[in-house]
Parts: structure tokens; C-alpha cells; sequence
């Protein structure tokens, strides 16, 4: 078992996996929008929320239940922006994780990174990476949905967050993507060897 990478392309392969690992991390985590309501700490992620009002049938009133989870349909996400973004963010995951995997594979299997596949797995990254990018920038059209301004006073609209503040998970996959597109897009042009010419 040998490496199809140079030295340039075993760094390349431990960075893609840390943009990726760093991407999907911000991206499953519900702390991109972080808000209070009800004097209970409230979350948002794309596709997850933590705290969430539920109706007390016994006391008749409104509670808050502490805890994470995602919605429960896909159209349960409280915008369209927001449905948007998260398959958009997804996308970008997976190609992320699919380029990391398949670069570490090429630290252990000789002859399965050439120069052209390394140039080719660069510009998936810069796809992932754009796409997680827009997922990003898609993400404060939704604060102008009913759930998040109850979080934020009534006082969000898009691109304000009124009492809000952004959280760490959205930090997280936006650094990533950024790595992703600017580093290991990079560095994947010198991953691969030259592949050997074999004389017929």
C-alpha cells in the first residue's frame, strides 16, 4: 500500500477533512440563531430548534420544553428561506465529506489521486463550498418567520436580529466553507502525483 499523494496532498486531505468535519458539525447543530422566550434560552439551526412553547392542557396555559430537536416535516421549517438553505447546506456537506473521504482513501491507495482527479476534487470542494456559502447568506431571510420573532421581541426582520444574536454553529460552517474554497481548493492542484507513463 503505498500514497497517491505528495506531502502538499496528505496536508490537503487532514485540512478537507477538518472543513468538512467543521461544516457538518455547524450544519446539524441548532445554534445558528440564539434567542430567549418565555425567559427560557431558544436555539435555531436550518432544520433544528431547541426550547420550544407547547400548550399545557392542565394548567391551560403555554410551557417551555427544554430540549433539541428538528421539525417534524420538512415543510414544519418556519420559512422558505430556511428550506432552502438547509438543502442547499447539505449539499455542499456531502460533497465536502465525499472529497475528505476520498482524499484520506488516497493517503492509503496508491495511484488513486493523479494530478487531473486532485484538480477535479478541488473544484467539487469549491462547489461545496459555494453552496454552503449561499446556504449561509440565504439564512437571515428567514428571521422575519413568526418563531423567530417571538424569540427576538417581535423586533427581527431580515438581515436584523433585533434581540437576537448569531450563534456558534453558524461561525463553524461558514469558516469551513470559507477554508474549503479558499485553502483546500488550493492545495488540491499539488495533492496528486504525476502519474507514471508506462511504456506499450
Amino acid at each position: 500500500m503505498g500514497s497517491s499523494l505528495t506531502c502538499a496532498g496528505v496536508v490537503w486531505a487532514l485540512l478537507s477533512l477538518l472543513c468538512a468535519a467543521a461544516s457538518c458539525v455547524g450544519f446539524f447543530m441548532p445554534y445558528w440563531l440564539l434567542g430567549s422566550q418565555m425567559g427560557k434560552p431558544v436555539a435555531f439551526g436550518t432544520f433544528r430548534r431547541c426550547s420550544y412553547p407547547v400548550r399545557d392542557e392542565v394548567r391551560g396555559g403555554t410551557t417551555m420544553v427544554e430540549q433539541c430537536g428538528r421539525y417534524a416535516s420538512f415543510q414544519g421549517i418556519p420559512s422558505l428561506e430556511w428550506r432552502i438553505c438547509t438543502v442547499v447546506t447539505g449539499t455542499g456537506c456531502g460533497l465536502l465529506l465525499l472529497v475528505a473521504l476520498t482524499a484520506l482513501m488516497g493517503c492509503c491507495i496508491s495511484e488513486l489521486i493523479s494530478r487531473t482527479i486532485g484538480r477535479v476534487a478541488g473544484g467539487i470542494q469549491f462547489v461545496g463550498g459555494l453552496l454552503i456559502g449561499s446556504g449561509c447568506a440565504l439564512y437571515p431571510l428567514g428571521w422575519d418567520s413568526e418563531e423567530v420573532k417571538q424569540t427576538c421581541n417581535n423586533s427581527s426582520s431580515q438581515f436584523d436580529l433585533g434581540s437576537c444574536e448569531i450563534g456558534w454553529a453558524f461561525y463553524c460552517a461558514g469558516a469551513g466553507a470559507a477554508t474549503a474554497m479558499l485553502v483546500c481548493t488550493w492545495m488540491a492542484c499539488f495533492a496528486g502525483k504525476k502519474q507514471k507513463q508506462y511504456p506499450y
